[in-house]
């Protein structure tokens, strides 16, 4: 029997599960034998589901009743989750002052909120179980902000300190969450003055950034939780 069909295989829903980081994290988890449920707003996610004999829904990160079909769904194809990888969509951009308070709330709406709802929709099956972890994808800004991602920035750093009292409040029970930092990714296109501003002189690989996620929802990382973990080639400054 294939290793993602067996009925004890570990459980992992991913949210932006279709494209970029989000895919790769889903292959990276489906080759390593979990069972997968998926989502994304653009039905990329049904389409690689299919492909990995997985769970695939469309529906959007901002919306409170799709989150709540994905956990559903994930529970009743599979009856378990092991894993949940928060990868949301990017805010509005603008000039700091200039930025509308409905941008502002959108920002709450599409970073911040989707975990919050997240970790209360899949925490009471991870206490059953006896344990889980999360994992936020957030930014290398996140703690070093830019007035190019004013929004982002600030609320992917608050997506940084609910990771922590998260951790701190279910870390008896034997459920951890982390936040992974990327830096300049190739599943966005950067130009090569982007490259030479980083230590390691080039862009990063969404298959690196799935292989530090897998690790860090994996048993080899159980005594991890809490963290911001930046995998950004070396281009954060503090240490």
């Amino acid at each position: 029997m294939p290793e993602a069909t067996k009925v004890d295989a570990p459980v992992a829903v991913i949210t932006g599960g279709g494209r970029g980081m989000g895919a790769a994290i889903a292959r990276e988890l489906g080759s390593r034998g979990y069972r997968l449920a998926l989502m994304s707003p653009s039905g990329s996610a049904e389409a690689l589901a299919a492909e990995l004999d997985g769970l695939g829904l469309k529906g959007s990160t901002e919306n409170a009743a799709d989150l709540e079909a994905l956990v559903s769904g994930a529970l009743d194809r599979f009856g378990r989750i092991d894993a949940v990888v928060n990868h949301t969509g990017h805010p509005p951009k603008g000039d700091l002052v200039d930025i509308a308070d409905e941008n502002w709330a959108r920002g709450n709406e599409m970073m911040l909120l989707p975990v919050v709802r997240m970790a209360r929709l899949a925490t009471p099956t991870m206490l059953r179980q006896g344990r889980g972890a999360f994992l936020n994808i957030t930014t290398f800004a996140a703690f070093e902000p830019t007035l190019k991602f004013p929004v982002s920035c600030a609320y992917r750093a608050a997506v940084g300190a609910y990771t922590k009292l998260y951790a701190d409040r279910y870390a008896a029970d034997n459920i951890r969450m982390n936040a992974l930092l990327p830096g300049y990714i190739d599943s966005l296109d950067y130009t090569a003055e982007t490259a030479a501003t980083i230590p390691m002189k080039r862009i990063g690989t969404v298959a690196e950034i799935a292989k530090t996620a897998a690790f860090l929802l994996s048993d080899d990382a159980g005594y991890i939780t809490g963290q911001n973990v930046r995998v950004d080639g070396g281009i954060t400054r503090h240490v």
